[in-house]
């Protein structure tokens, strides 16, 4: 079955002047204009084609991704207002509708918003909502401390980051915890730190326990096995020196730098880290 907002892999049923018709089941036979179709495209072959209404209300198809799809968070532009609502830029031709009864307050043209895209259950046509609290699942959450997880970052707050959690839930990422430029609209993987009693999630980017200082221990070990066994950093470097070579916050670079010293394969100087000996 085919769905709308959505890519679908579909066959080619015939090619025209204009274009070529793939097979939509029971919607029949739905156009692709000439302007999309892959080069050496010919009956028979199935090909990946994005669905959508055009704006004569048509079902089409395109080659063309859009920034987001239907069931998606994404953060778009507003290009126009007009009677019936705001226009969103979402990559393709022509632009996604949020009716004024989904946006959450009044949207400007040349501003950025969360939306929310969803298939209207009546018309059949793509829209989108700033209301995306109403697309949340309302259910207790199922996740367990560890996961990893996709993040959808939604907003800055006093604590930190808001983010979208696996399309579902949402959850903070504290300002405190966080070692790397984070901005709205931004997509991540993230782990769930702990999920409160009361249903708030708490996330983090790394992994957190052993399994994490694990993997930092062996980031070191490569890094000083391919710079003649020399690490320009020791436990009093700048936070953003550390991130900007291993991607981890302080803390848990010296975690790791601790655990590889009890280990005795590293030894601390003044300057720097240096490896005992060759490691494999």
């Amino acid at each position: 079955m085919v769905e709308i907002g959505k890519i679908n892999e579909l066959r080619v049923v015939k090619e025209v002047d204009f274009g070529i018709y793939l097979d939509g089941g029971e919607r029949g036979e739905i156009l692709m204009p000439k302007r999309y179709v892959p080069e050496n495209c010919k009956p028979e072959d199935v090909i990946s084609a994005f669905i959508y209404r055009d704006s004569e209300d048509r079902i089409i198809a395109t080659t063309e991704t859009p920034k987001a799809m239907v069931g998606d968070f994404a953060l778009l532009k507003v290009v126009s207002v007009s009677t019936v609502g705001a226009f969103l830029d979402w990559g393709l031709p022509k632009d996604l509708l949020v009716p004024y009864r989904e946006q959450g307050h009044k949207m400007e043209t040349g501003k950025r918003y969360v939306a929310y895209i969803y298939l209207d259950s009546d018309s059949e046509r793509i829209v989108a909502s700033t209301k995306i609290n109403r697309f949340l699942d309302n259910l207790p959450p199922e996740f367990i401390e560890n996961e990893e997880v996709d993040l959808f970052i939604v907003s800055k707050t006093e604590l930190g980051y808001k983010a979208i959690i696996n399309n579902t839930h949402t959850g903070i990422l504290y300002e405190n915890e966080v070692f790397q430029p984070i901005k709205q609209g931004q997509r991540l993987k993230g782990y769930i730190k702990k999920v409160r009693d009361d249903e708030k999630i708490d996330l983090c980017l790394e992994k957190p326990g052993f399994e994490k200082q694990d993997t930092m221990s062996q980031k070191i070990l490569d890094y000083l096995n391919h710079n003649e066994g020399f690490l320009e950093l020791t436990d009093k470097s700048d936070p953003e020196k550390i991130y900007q070579l291993f991607q981890t916050s302080k803390k848990n670079f010296k975690k790791a730098i601790g655990s590889l010293y009890k280990k005795r394969m590293i030894n601390m100087e003044e300057f720097g880290i240096r490896l005992v000996k060759a490691q494999k």
